[in-house]
């Protein structure tokens, strides 16, 4: 982040605003509701603020900027069209360690002053680090059309019953999942629609309901392929709820980013060659976590019920008595193959997909090679690059043509995706001379050759525009 976003509490703080024409003005009006004091600075001022000062709601000093106008301030706004002044006051401010925010000059300001929906006590601020204020005015439209008009009324109410529900509900884990269901069911609707009585009475009715100690649980819960976009709304609102987080090597930070802050997130992914935490231990670590009384999300890569062991750690929650509910995701296969430009299934070029894991006979499995090799079949390996040299072999002895289409998906759906395309004889060779490395997706099928056509995303889109432009 360029800026740290804070809410700044100005009551009867002084604030000093350089300048005095429109600009200053809708800056004024908007300090005022936060009940600054507000000094306004300018040889000539606008009539709408002699008015206001008039009133006693400003102070104004007619004349020019003078240094000892800093004196006092906790933040001061120029808004003046002398870029010289205005920097010149940014300078003066900076050795003050006063915040300054230089109207329409990123580089000047100190701080910014976003785009703001006031739903007080609800306030919510959109800014785009100076770079683009118009779109930052287009997202609080949109924003306003979203956030309800009584929600500020709302969130009163909801600190007006704090006082009760910590005399009845002593835990904290069982206060907040109290207050997640008044704002996540029926109360809230109820009460934004202005019957407040209703609301008290569900209120009300939860508060009895509630056990002491609130049963622990388990959300097996696929993150996608890579893009933090792919998250589901089910995934992000159980990241949201969950009290601990256990995840894989491969979920990206961004995804964890879309969890509550104070939620505790342990590590437990497993490397190449078996390294990292037992699935034993992993088991472990959640039937004590939900035991706890925890709300548990094990966060898994893709969709946790694709070559992802989630169905070994459901099978321990149940031995356990645990409860648990499963988020399903965007597997690699269709995440990678989609961004890839490769569809797994076409009426001309592939009837069937096949799911394979890579390590399939190392864990002593055998896929059936013969139905992979068949034609109009698409196969995709997980983590089938470690033994791409064998799966090669495997398919050609089996009856695979050496020219049949095959794909390399490496960092699928990310900004740093990789997509080598060539023949059963030659992936190898190629995968080699890019250089590409783990996590990476095999597709072997007509359907791979698309990718040249159907390429969109990524470097590979950036290639083909490039080749037909030349």
């Amino acid at each position: 982040m360029d800026y740290f976003p804070l809410f700044f509490d100005l009551q009867g703080q002084r604030v000093l605003v350089v300048g005095a024409g429109a600009v200053a003005l809708r800056k004024v009006q908007l300090l005022a509701r936060a009940h600054a004091a507000i000094v306004v600075v300018a040889p000539v001022i606008a009539p709408e603020l002699v008015q206001l000062a008039s009133t006693g709601a400003i102070e104004v000093r007619v004349r020019e900027f003078a240094a000892e106008d800093l004196d006092g301030a906790r933040l001061v706004i120029v808004a003046t069209s002398r870029r010289a002044l205005n920097r010149w006051i940014a300078c003066l401010c900076e050795a003050r360690g006063i915040p300054v925010n230089v109207v329409d000059d990123r580089k000047a300001s100190r701080v910014i002053v976003p785009a703001i929906i006031d739903r007080d006590p609800v306030i919510v601020a959109v800014s785009s680090a100076g770079t683009s204020p118009v779109l930052a005015r287009r997202l609080r439209e949109r924003l306003e059309a979203l956030i309800p008009g009584r929600i500020g009324l709302w969130a009163s109410w909801l600190a007006g019953m704090r006082a009760t529900v910590r005399r009845r509900i002593p835990s904290p884990a069982a206060r907040r999942r109290y207050f997640e269901m008044l704002v996540d069911g029926p109360a809230e609707r109820r009460f934004v629609d202005g019957d407040e009585r209703g609301a008290r009475r569900i209120a009300q009715r939860l508060m009895g309901s509630l056990s002491p100690a609130p049963a622990g649980q388990v959300t097996l819960v696929g993150a996608g392929p890579g893009d933090p976009e792919l998250l589901t709304l089910k995934a992000l609102r159980a990241l949201q709820d969950a009290d601990v987080i256990l995840y894989d090597r491969l979920v990206p930070a961004a995804v964890l980013d879309y969890a509550r802050r104070d939620a505790e997130r342990i590590g437990v992914g497993k490397a190449a060659g078996g390294s990292g935490v037992s699935q034993d231990a992993i088991n472990d670590l959640l039937i004590e976590h939900a035991r706890r009384g925890r709300r548990v999300v094990r966060l898994k890569g893709g969709d946790p019920l694709i070559f992802g062991r989630g169905g070994e750690e459901l099978q321990a929650l149940v031995r356990a008595g645990i409860a648990f509910s499963v988020v399903p995701g965007v597997s690699a296969a269709n995440g990678c193959a989609a961004y890839a430009g490769i569809p797994l299934t076409h009426r001309d070029h592939a009837h069937s997909v096949v799911f394979v894991t890579g390590h399939g006979e190392e864990a002593g499995g055998q896929p059936d090679w013969a139905l992979l090799a068949q034609p109009k079949t698409t196969a995709v390996f997980y983590m089938g690059l470690a033994r791409l040299g064998h799966i090669v072999a495997r398919l050609i002895e089996n009856g695979a043509p050496a020219e049949r289409p095959a794909a390399l998906i490496a960092q699928g759906t990310t900004a740093q995706q990789q997509v080598v395309l060539a023949t059963l004889t030659t992936i190898h060779a190629e995968a080699t001379v890019r250089r590409i490395e783990s996590p990476a997706l095999l597709v072997v099928g007509e359907v791979a050759a698309l990718h040249s056509a159907l390429a969109w995303f990524g470097e590979s889109a950036a290639a083909d525009a490039e080749t037909q432009s030349a």
